[in-house]
């Protein structure tokens, strides 16, 4: 079997790290969104959210942290490999803010390529904020967006999970590997 490294996005609140959180509990091997560890590194430096105030350095960081997790990603000995948010997402929230990124952004996403993309659907009844998920739901709708845009522009095929239980999210993922 070859290696997959799959990637599962959508914008805020969508039920991604719930997932994740499933799949560990089952036994596959499964990356974490870095996000939030680089927000709180920032706060613990004086600096409360490090994307609003600074967005170039965090997406530089987030766009590094989510480099390395792919090539971990291809030495792990699993042959399916989850991420929580992929390269392209660093790409999709720079569009989303309207501030310009170096070539070296797009280059990630053209050089590094996930085996399957799945994309979970805004989903207002689940949908909490809390102190690193600032944005409200009109505006996790509007990255949701940017993510469709952003994934099919570097020729991706986006696989919607539906909205359901965890349990049979997570059967409808494994059946589609």
């Amino acid at each position: 079997m070859q290696k997959e490294i799959i990637v599962l996005l959508g914008g805020p609140g969508t039920g991604k790290s719930t997932l994740i959180n499933e799949l560990v509990a089952r036994g596959y091997c499964c990356y974490p969104e870095i996000s939030r560890q680089v927000t709180l590194e920032a706060q613990q430096r004086g600096i409360d959210q490090l994307f609003l105030e600074q967005p170039l350095l965090f997406s530089e960081m987030l766009l590094q942290g989510r480099i390395k997790q792919f090539e971990n990603a291809l030495t792990e000995p699993d042959n399916i490999v989850f991420i929580d948010r992929g390269i392209p997402d660093v790409v999709a929230y720079m569009d989303y803010i309207g501030d310009a990124y170096p070539e070296h952004f797009s280059k990630a996403c053209e050089d590094f390529k996930y085996s399957k993309t799945f994309i979970l659907p805004p989903w207002e009844e689940i949908y909490e904020s809390d102190t690193e998920r600032y944005e409200n739901f009109e505006q996790a709708l509007a990255i949701q967006e940017h993510l469709i845009e952003t994934y099919k522009k570097y020729g991706y095929n986006l696989i919607e999970v539906p909205k359901d239980t965890v349990e049979n999210r997570i059967l409808y993922i494994l059946d589609k590997i």
